[in-house]
């Protein structure tokens, strides 16, 4: 759990595309409250501030909103493509001891067995958390884990206070043997075969056989 954040928050009462651009030349960032039935407000954030703050995923922000504190939930970050610069964010009203529902990022810790390979098959669960302690992760430990080992969401260890939402029979983490070259070959062999592609099996014999022939005796130049 990451401390609470504060900003200073101006009202803003210039709309459109103009005057977003305006706003992020004077390096602020135009976002909107809302939430609890009340209406939006429209505010500009502090630009380097904000994007510090929103490196963290489910950042709470405590804004002064010229005098007004309130507790708001990094909802969504909207980016420009290329650059990646912030263009806009959403922030949803939260109260203390209130319960938000969040996506938590699934983090898989420990080394399984030899020849294993381990795939998270759901990168992220849904938890209910209060919203001033949300964790910016949930551990799956895969220590000594053997093929066929697999974990589902109802099996991940939660952080105290926290309520599972995603459905607790959704497989989270996948531990497979490795497969090897043969598997490879065959795999190939089918794929080809799916494409009417034929292997030319004496070209093949003649590769072979040049790689286990012997080198030719170097010339003698005396």
């Amino acid at each position: 759990m990451a401390d609470e954040i504060h900003l200073s928050a101006e009202t803003r009462t210039e709309f459109g595309k103009g005057a977003a651009r305006r706003i992020r030349r004077a390096s602020k960032i135009p976002a909107v409250v809302y939430g609890h039935g009340e209406d939006p407000r429209h505010v500009t954030l502090p630009g380097h501030q904000t994007m510090l703050a929103v490196k963290r995923e489910n950042a709470v922000l405590t804004l002064d909103v010229e005098g007004t504190e309130v507790l708001a939930l990094v909802k969504d970050v909207q980016r420009e493509p290329r650059r990646r610069e912030i263009e806009h964010v959403d922030l949803v009203l939260v109260r203390r001891g209130e319960k938000v529902e969040v996506e938590i990022a699934v983090h898989v810790d420990g080394e399984p067995a030899p020849e294993t390979v381990v795939t998270v098959e759901y990168q992220t669960l849904t938890l209910e958390v209060d919203a001033l302690r949300i964790p910016e992760g949930v551990t799956v430990s895969v220590e000594g884990a053997e093929p066929g080992t697999q974990v589902l969401a109802g099996q991940v260890s939660l952080p105290r206070g926290a309520t599972l939402v995603t459905d607790p029979e959704t497989l989270v983490v996948n531990v497979a043997a490795a497969r090897t070259a043969e598997d490879l070959e065959a795999d190939l062999a089918e794929a080809e075969s799916e494409l009417g592609i034929e292997r030319d099996e004496s070209d093949a014999d003649a590769e072979a056989a040049a790689e286990d022939a012997p080198a030719a005796p170097a010339a003698d130049e005396s």
